[in-house]
């Protein structure tokens, strides 16, 4: 989502040699780059239909041409797709391929939102805790049960990651300590 069409389409499918201005040597895409393995595609919907329309040959066809290339490449790659949208809206829309929504639709894995799943915050406490206190340096002592109980409460628009920057601010004012109330930014 965060890359323009045609740098996505560089970034996905790579490019040869004098494709385009700066293009000095040819450069694999990470289609090519995750031969073997899986690919992630995070935002699948916000691609433009014309990447959306490479992204389908790649998955029928199993192939694809660098950008400036003649060649066909075979890509053996399993692709994984992620969106925080409704794909048969975008379908319905036409915002979204209906063939590529098809292609991608083989094995459907719905994650409701945080607020939905608050058995999962003391998880995700834990682990993020720890993540964060080994970027950061200080480890926090843990949170208090005010804490725990605001945590619980709150309906997390953002999801897991207002979660996890909630909990990295409070481990750096906390400078070590316990996570209290007033280290949190609810």
């Amino acid at each position: 989502a965060a890359l323009p069409e045609h740098l996505l389409e560089s970034e996905l499918f790579g490019y040869e040699r004098g494709a385009f201005t700066g293009a000095q040597q040819s450069k694999p895409g990470q289609i090519e780059l995750a031969s073997g393995g899986v690919l992630f595609l995070d935002e699948v919907s916000e691609m433009q239909p014309t990447s959306q329309a490479k992204l389908l040959r790649v998955l029928q066809e199993r192939e694809f041409l660098r950008l400036g290339g003649t060649r066909w490449l075979k890509a053996n790659v399993r692709v994984i797709a992620a969106t925080n949208r409704d794909l048969r809206t975008a379908v319905a829309h036409g915002t979204f391929r209906e063939d590529l929504y098809y292609r991608l639709q083989v094995f459907d894995i719905r994650m409701p939102p945080l607020r939905d799943r608050p058995g999962d915050i003391p998880l995700f406490v834990d682990v993020f805790l720890k993540e964060i206190g080994q970027s950061v340096g200080v480890q926090p002592a843990g949170v208090t049960p005010e804490v725990h109980r605001l945590l619980l409460a709150h309906t997390w628009p953002g999801n897991v990651r207002e979660l996890r920057n909630v909990l990295e601010r409070a481990a750096i004012l906390c400078e070590g300590g316990m996570i209290t109330p007033q280290h949190l930014s609810l």
